[in-house]
Order: C-alpha cells, then structure tokens, then sequence
C-alpha cells in the first residue's frame, strides 16, 4: 500500500469515526469464512458496518478526529475489526447473539455517545443501553400516564353523577 493510498484511508475512515456516534472495536479472528458470511450478514440486518482495519491506519485516524477516543487507541493491538452504527446498543446485540453458537468476536472496546467502554466484560452493560429513540418513548410515557389518569378519573366520576342525578330525578 502506497502512502497515498494509506492517507486516502486514513481520510475515509476519519470520515466515518466523525460521522458516527457508535463505534465497536471487536476480534474476530479464528473463525471460519462461513461464520465471517454469518457475522457479516447479521450485521447488515441490523445496519451496522462490519471492516476489518490496519490498527495504525485505525489509530491515526482516531488521532485526527476531533472526538475523544481515550483508552480505545491503546487496545488496538492485534485482529481488529470496526462496527459502526447508529443506534448504541445495535452491535453488542449482535455480538451477544452471535456467541451463543461461538466464543468469537470478543469486543475489545466501544465508544457509545462520548462514553468509552474497554474490554469484553463491558458486553452486558453496552446490551442494556437504551436507544435515544427508546428514551424518547420512554419519557412520553412517563408523561402521558398522569393526563390518562385524570382523564379516566373525570370519566368515572362524570359517569357516577350522571348516574346520582337520574336516580334523584327518577324519585
């Protein structure tokens, strides 16, 4: 690979780190292609982007970019691959559910919404991360649950008088 070839790769891959909140580092080395197919082929349903990168094309461009990476330039050692996505908890979903028939990929590293994560006991805790979508709907119906309440509470007792005054009128 050339120098420029490396510094366009470098540029694009900046471009992505930029462009995403998401991003997985993951070892996905020792398995087999078909396995590799079905990794790849999960992470396409879910709409992430699975590449595997050259740690110090990867490093430099984490260098470039203007987030704080942290401690995630330090475990770029060894088979890395890149997950990118939009939603944070998306790739270690897929990595949970892949390893129930393997024990690869092992997630190195993720930074999720400026948050840094380092090391695969992290898994649990990323698959637990709630999307801003789901914040979203949660805090709706956080909202929502007192307005129903006086609502129904309105109805019910509308219902009980109306019933009170036609007894009344009955006698």
């Amino acid at each position: 690979m050339t120098r420029e070839e490396k510094s366009q790769v470098i540029q694009n891959l900046t471009a992505q780190l930029a462009d995403t909140n998401t991003i997985y580092l993951a070892d996905i080395s020792g398995l087999d292609a078909v396995s590799t197919s079905n990794l790849r082929r999960a992470c396409f349903k879910a709409n992430i982007k699975l590449a595997v990168v050259k740690n110090t094309l990867l490093f430099k461009a984490m260098e470039a970019s203007d987030k704080d990476f942290g401690e995630l330039k330090d475990i770029l050692k060894g088979n890395t691959s890149l997950m990118l996505s939009e939603a944070g908890n998306a790739p270690a979903k897929v990595i949970k559910e892949f390893r129930k028939k393997s024990d690869k990929p092992i997630l190195k590293g993720a930074y999720v919404e400026e948050a840094v994560y380092v090391g695969d006991n992290q898994l649990d805790a990323l698959v637990n991360i709630k999307s801003r979508e789901e914040l979203i709907g949660d805090i709706i119906t956080l909202l929502q649950s007192p307005a129903k309440n006086v609502i129904s509470a309105l109805q019910s007792g509308g219902g009980k008088l109306s019933g009170i005054l036609q007894t009344l009128s009955e006698k």
